[in-house]
């Protein structure tokens, strides 16, 4: 049995929950998979949007724990973070890659892939790709995550635990030194792969 994921879930910081992420579900619209994939991030870190303050564009990652915050990547990509940690703080989650599981023709469509596209590693490796996969707009921006179009699901009950892996985050000049990347040990669907192996911690 899975249980949908609440915003207490999404209270604690950034790190935390960001390897709590790990092995669950992410859908929108009922398409999309499992976490495998992720980046913290605080607003006591030079890499966030929100270091410098609250603007109408990172408005929604200074909202209450478990809502989406959007932005766009260069112009071109819609990229998803859950926000977490209490109202007014500015912290989140940004997803970085799924195992897609759910609707992978609608994702093979929305990324221009052909039907018979049978290697589907990369449908959701990297944010913008999982943005275009899920159909993540503008509109999505501040919407609660435990209500449609959106689901998070923990992982099944049972399960084994996750291997989690972290590491430095992908692409930014700040900060590098924070080992706020997270992924699942051995997964196919990562983004890039992890320098040598390093467990995260509980």
């Amino acid at each position: 049995m899975t249980r949908p994921l609440t915003p207490d879930d999404f209270a604690g910081d950034a790190p935390a929950v960001a390897r709590a992420l790990i092995g669950a579900t992410l859908l929108v619209d009922g398409v999309g998979g499992v976490i495998v994939e992720v980046e913290a991030y605080d607003a006591s870190d030079p890499a966030s949007h929100t270091h410098r303050g609250e603007t109408p564009r990172n408005r929604a990652m200074f909202g209450p724990p478990g809502h989406a915050y959007v932005y766009r990547s260069y112009g071109i990509h819609w990229c998803l973070n859950v926000v977490c940690r209490e109202a007014g703080h500015g912290a989140g989650v940004l997803i970085r890659a799924l195992h897609p599981t759910h609707g992978l023709a609608r994702m093979r469509e929305r990324r221009g892939l052909p039907a018979g596209h049978a290697d589907d590693r990369l449908l959701c490796a990297g944010p913008g790709r999982v943005g275009q996969a899920l159909g993540i707009t503008l509109a999505h921006d501040g919407l609660p995550l435990n209500a449609p179009p959106f689901a998070v699901l923990a992982a099944p009950a049972g399960a084994p635990p996750a291997t989690v892996l972290s590491g430095p985050r992908i692409g930014i000049s700040k900060a590098v030194e924070l080992p706020w990347r997270f992924g699942l040990a051995g997964s196919p669907h990562l983004s890039r792969r992890f320098g040598p192996a390093r467990r995260a911690g509980g």
